[in-house]
């Protein structure tokens, strides 16, 4: 009995199956947890340094302001290269950016692993902040494009892949550690960066196809009709050319798409999820990511009871960020985020008030309460808000923004931590810290968009000239030869 090919006729038609299917299907899950797997490259390569920071002081003979700069560098060059990656993504696909991110990083790392001292360190940490700023603006645009609606909250499951790398390389800082390689376990923590990454970028070269969603905004049928049926098995075909629908106020290209996400609709959505991903980045980068530090300060700087503090911190966070799809479902990713923040604003302050006082076991809950509020609210929802908010073509482009203030705050974060840690003592650097999450949850609580909590889907609505208010809901179809199919 011959297929009868489902008919593409335009942008809706690729959105109504996507949100038809119960659950990620086919090579649609490969290519989701593939690009799930960069975002974990990104985040190994992050926190390859963290587990080692205290070995690499002592073997390179660091001051508190060349430690600073090291670990920041990353993310100043991330806030550049976050709006470049998504202007690549919005003009070329999301296809080739994200190979080119895997390949910078596995150089990054290799400079790094090789680097005879601070300058060429810098010049490694240039290329990871490359890779991991173009990476993530498109990485989580492609996530949204291959999530039906109904399960538009299984997008924070970023953040726990998040803190299972982080908690892999305290493993091998581990594990190195017991082959008494001395300081220099840095080098090694940044080698397996290096063979990880390779490992992904040939994964995502063999596995990865176009995203139909952003196929057709270009309205590029056939080859949308050819992805959907290599991604989904089934037979797709493009529709006549006079039974095709226009794709509606498609957006430009170039600076247009960015003055976009300012204006109308679209400017509380942009507000919103630049604040809780620059809260969430200051905030993380400052304490989270020197948890071997803190760690060491509370316990002792016995390398292996410091790893062994953080990891335990960290797996707070493995089991927030997967619980945060959960929780965004229930509260909406807006009410997730306000409530997190709040909940990290009284950790900081129990910190800061009683920290060198604190008893041996609640110096463990309360930085591991810190980071489960963390992950399991603000730490995801940024990028989740982000890519959910805007429609296909300036998705990655507006990803791109929002991550680079994403990035400013991360930058912000690694660089002030111990400097205020040196100046005014770790008390005091968690009370001033505490400012961010309450500012943040105030933000958070007023305004009221929340992209799980609407019908509308930002591919399908109306945009710049004609802006439409949340309160109206752009007309859904359905292609026939689905509903036939479900029948």
């Amino acid at each position: 009995m011959q297929t009868i090919a489902i008919k593409i006729r335009g942008i809706d038609d690729v959105i109504s199956f996507i949100d038809s299917c119960s659950g990620i299907p086919g090579r649609a899950g490969v290519i989701w947890w593939l690009a799930l797997g960069g975002l974990f490259l990104d985040a190994f390569s992050n926190s390859a340094l963290s587990a080692g920071l205290g070995p690499m002081t002592r073997d390179l003979h660091l001051g508190a302001p060349q430690i600073a700069l090291i670990t920041s560098f990353a993310s100043w060059v991330a806030i550049a290269f976050n709006p470049i990656g998504g202007w690549m993504a919005d003009r070329w696909g999301r296809i080739r950016p994200l190979v080119l991110a895997k390949f910078l990083a596995v150089i990054g790392a290799v400079l790094v692993v090789f680097a005879p001292g601070f300058e060429v360190i810098l010049a490694g940490r240039f290329f990871v902040g490359m890779a991991y700023g173009i990476d993530f603006a498109i990485a989580m645009a492609m996530l949204a494009e291959f999530t039906p609606v109904k399960l538009k909250s299984r997008l924070n499951a970023w953040q726990g892949m998040w803190y299972t790398a982080v908690c892999s390389n305290l493993l091998l800082a581990l594990l190195f550690q017991s082959w008494h390689v001395g300081d220099s376990i840095w080098r090694h923590s940044v080698a397996a960066t290096a063979l990880f990454g390779i490992a992904i970028l040939i994964l995502q070269l063999v596995f990865l196809i176009e995203s139909p969603i952003w196929l057709a905004r270009k309205e590029r049928l056939v080859e949308t009709a050819t992805a959907m049926s290599r991604i989904y098995g089934r037979t797709f075909s493009a529709a006549p050319v006079e039974e095709r629908v226009p794709v509606l106020n498609q957006a430009t290209r170039g600076l247009a798409n960015v003055a976009l996400i300012f204006r109308g609709i679209y400017l509380p959505r942009t507000l919103l999820a630049a604040t809780v991903q620059v809260g969430q980045s200051i905030q993380y980068f400052a304490i989270g990511w020197y948890l071997p530090l803190i760690s060491a300060a509370l316990f002792g700087k016995d390398f292996v009871y410091a790893t062994l503090g953080a990891l335990l911190f960290n797996v707070f966070g493995i089991v927030g960020g997967f619980m945060s799809p959960a929780i965004g479902k229930r509260f909406g990713l807006r009410r997730a985020s306000a409530f997190g923040f709040a909940a990290v604003f009284v950790m900081l302050l129990v910190l800061g008030l009683f920290g060198s006082k604190m008893p041996l076991w609640l110096a463990v809950i309360v930085p591991s309460l810190f980071i489960l509020f963390h992950s399991s609210g603000p730490g995801a929802n940024g990028k989740s808000l982000s890519s959910l908010s805007f429609r296909s073509e300036i998705r990655a482009g507006a990803n791109g923004v929002i991550g680079a203030l994403g990035s400013i705050g991360a930058a912000l974060g690694l660089l002030v931590f111990p400097l205020f840690r040196e100046h005014y003592g770790l008390d005091k650097t968690f009370l001033i810290l505490a400012i961010v999450p309450l500012v943040a949850s105030v933000i958070c609580f007023v305004i009221k968009w929340d992209p799980t909590r609407t019908s509308i889907t930002p591919d399908n609505e109306p945009d710049a000239p004609q802006f439409k208010s949340d309160a109206e809901e752009a007309p859904v179809f359905m292609n026939p030869a689905i509903e036939k199919s479900q029948r």
